[in-house]
């Protein structure tokens, strides 16, 4: 087939309360070469810094993200997006009072191994 639809995202498990649907990539469909995924983050949300050696775009649909990014701190608004070059020091958070939707496409495909996020 020319194409693939896909009907049923990978969730990846979290105990933070973020909600994580991988539509391609590593878990969902195998693809190294990209991830997409959708994501829900909760009011008080964080996650730990971290190295990528991925390059990340983040486009917001809804509320707002606070991004730091080798120490310069931005918030994302709805319509909004943002590329993090690979190698950058990053963390993103939700710090605000509404919980914020948005999708993440990483080059290469996301993965645990090359996250290299900091311990909390």
């Amino acid at each position: 087939m020319p194409y693939t639809v896909q009907k049923n995202p990978f969730v990846v498990p979290t105990n933070d309360g973020k909600l994580i649907e991988e539509h391609v990539g590593l878990a969902s469909s195998g693809d190294q070469g990209l991830s997409i995924a959708h994501m829900i983050a909760p009011s008080g949300w964080s996650e730990p810094h971290q190295t990528p050696s991925f390059d990340e775009y983040t486009l917001i649909s809804r509320g707002k993200k606070l991004v730091e990014a080798d120490g310069d701190q931005i918030v994302l608004e709805s319509g909004q997006s943002i590329l993090i070059k690979a190698g950058t020091r990053v963390r993103y958070s939700n710090p605000f009072d509404e919980e914020c939707e948005y999708w993440s496409v990483c080059l290469p495909a996301f993965s645990v191994d090359s996250v290299h996020r900091e311990e909390a």
